[in-house]
């Protein structure tokens, strides 16, 4: 049995203006997350990844396109209905250091949200709230006054994790959380993420391109590259069967921890496309060695190999690629 769809995006866009024209971030996107569940983006950096997240959560004005939640259209709210929505759509920041307030404790930093949506009207329930989040979070008690420079990086992002879980949202964007962390850092933040998600039933979109670490901590995978999606399906699916040609060489980059197995690394050559005023066309089609003239002229969109498997390949079937 199918969640319910929490979230839905539908022919996603936004553009910068540039003084050489216009900078297609993120063109033409589409998607949905059901509820409870994990959807990773990967992609190269600039691939627009981040901006796709901060368009859903409308800190960055859409172009064009549907931001659907809870079955509405968010993208036509005001200011006033934008208050009650963000209280259930948070974000964690990938530099735990930048997007914390250095002049404030750590309470503080944890109390802000509440205090900015007035949910309590006594500093003691204040105060016991923080210091719940704080428990959940895995932060000591004896830290509440202390200021992010005296942390290191993996009690900064819990800050930050504490006070996105403040206002009991239902909907995540986690923006490469754990990518300034150290290895170790990054399995204790994950393994919370997911004992969080477990225990409130939250719904992530899970931002990074640490592949190694999207394959066990999503449900689904999205690839990303110029803009567009260029594939998308179940992560068990999208390691045994990838389709796009883009998808297969970021693939092929993980390392592997079998000094037996051999590495067929697939190494990506040619000019890269310019996302500003792009031509018509696969944008990947200059990298790609198996284009040819139909890939430079016409773009597919997504199409879809099997349920729930959607890729964006002209070549693909001819290749043997969706087989």
């Amino acid at each position: 049995m199918e969640n319910e769809k929490l979230l839905e995006v539908k022919g996603l866009k936004k553009y910068f203006n540039t003084p050489k024209g216009l900078l297609h971030a993120v063109d033409d996107v589409n998607f949905s997350i059901e509820e409870g569940k994990t959807l990773g983006v990967v992609g190269e950096s600039g691939c627009g990844k981040s901006t796709t997240g901060r368009v859903i959560l409308r800190l960055l004005e859409a172009t064009d396109g549907e931001i659907i939640f809870e079955g509405k259209n968010i993208r036509n709210y005001n200011k006033s209905q934008m208050i009650t929505v963000r209280q259930k759509m948070q974000i964690i920041f990938q530099d735990p250091f930048a997007s914390l307030n250095p002049r404030m404790t750590v309470s503080e930093i944890i109390a802000e949200p509440l205090i900015i949506h007035k949910k309590y009207s006594s500093n003691d329930e204040l105060n016991n709230k923080v210091k719940k989040l704080m428990t959940t979070v895995g932060l000591s008690d004896r830290l509440v006054n202390t200021y992010p420079h005296e942390l290191d990086g993996g009690r900064r992002q819990r800050i930050g994790i504490a006070r996105a879980l403040a206002l009991n949202p239902k909907f995540i964007v986690c923006d490469e959380p754990v990518s300034s962390l150290d290895v170790s850092i990054q399995a204790q933040v994950l393994n919370l993420m997911q004992d969080l998600q477990d225990e409130f039933g939250l719904t992530y979109m899970f931002i990074t391109h640490d592949l190694s670490v999207v394959k066990y901590f999503s449900d689904d995978i999205a690839v990303m590259y110029l803009g567009q999606l260029v594939e998308k399906a179940p992560s068990d699916v999208l390691f045994k069967k990838p389709i796009h040609p883009y998808t297969k060489a970021l693939l092929s980059a993980i390392p592997s921890p079998s000094v037996k197995k051999k590495m067929e690394r697939i190494r990506l050559e040619g000019e890269i496309t310019s996302p500003i005023n792009p031509e018509k066309g696969c944008r990947f089609a200059k990298r790609c060695i198996y284009s040819k003239s139909i890939c430079k002229d016409s773009n597919p969109g997504l199409l879809e190999a099997e349920a729930g498997h959607f890729y964006s390949c002209l070549m693909a079937k001819e290749l043997g690629f969706t087989e």
